[in-house]
């Protein structure tokens, strides 16, 4: 037990574990949304699209969650602008506008003389977090859960009905875009966590998990933050012991539960349908 506990005697992994469950239930809770409404390439494109507005932010000397945050919705509103004036599919949109943009921040970098390590902004240095980022961390996921669980019901109808949404005179294309800053605000708490690249599977796999245990919204989030939650501790916990990457160790975890889930599921596992059939 000692043996299990020592992880608890550090305090850099108090803090990596208060930013890990932070960082999950978060990413779980936008997950859902994400699903339903088919954005999880929206979220890998703006997870991608944030590395230029973090090295321009770091040139011009403002925070480098504010040029993560307007990277990320740039690439945003850029994709539906895309989509909206011209015959390009939306995913084809999505894939040019992350992609040029990711590429974009890597010249920039490559040619920026600073203390910052790439690979810290790719997969995370959650071990590395200074307390002035765990309140940071903190404070940002909070805001993002208050406002997403607030308007739960209103963000739901956009994603699942668009149409009864307007017949409904509800201001779809407001929420939309409050959902995208949401998901941008997001992906920047998560950089210090997980990173760019993956930040991508902590937006995706827990809605996917809770997906496959329930067709109950309101139990699809609890079931995606538990999921979340308890991957990044154990995740956490079995890079200590293995001497392993925190970020890596959280999302294999989460992988794990998603495909113990897809076979096992007692709503839409895969053994229990053919069981069913």
């Amino acid at each position: 037990m000692n043996r299990l506990l020592e992880p608890f005697q550090f305090p850099f992994m108090v803090d990596a574990m208060a930013v890990g469950v932070a960082v999950g239930a978060v990413c779980a809770v936008l997950s859902c949304y994400l699903v339903l409404k088919g954005w999880s390439l929206m979220g890998d494109a703006i997870s991608h699209a944030v590395l230029p507005g973090i090295v321009i932010a770091y040139i011009v000397g403002l925070p480098l969650a504010l040029g993560a945050f307007v990277a990320g919705l740039f690439c945003a509103v850029g994709t539906g602008f895309i989509k909206q004036n011209s015959r390009i599919k939306e995913d084809t949109v999505m894939g040019v506008v992350f992609t040029g943009l990711f590429a974009f921040g890597l010249v920039l970098f490559s040619r920026t003389s600073s203390d910052m390590h790439l690979d810290h902004i790719l997969v995370g240095n959650i071990l590395g977090i200074t307390p002035a980022q765990v309140v940071q961390t903190l404070v940002m996921g909070g805001i993002v859960l208050v406002v997403t669980l607030a308007l739960r019901r209103d963000l739901l109808l956009i994603c699942f009905d668009p149409g009864q949404a307007r017949v409904m005179a509800l201001p779809e294309r407001f929420l939309n875009y409050l959902l995208l800053s949401l998901l941008s605000l997001a992906i920047v708490v998560s950089l210090q966590a997980v990173g760019i690249i993956l930040v991508v599977a902590m937006l995706v796999t827990p809605g996917s998990i809770a997906h496959l245990w329930t067709n109950r919204f309101d139990r699809m989030l609890a079931i995606a933050v538990a999921s979340a939650v308890s991957s990044t501790v154990v995740g956490i916990f079995v890079s200590y012991h293995i001497d392993a990457s925190p970020g890596g160790c959280i999302v294999l975890v989460q992988a794990l539960v998603f495909v113990a889930s897809l076979l096992f599921a007692p709503k839409y596992g895969i053994f229990r349908r053919r069981i069913e059939n």
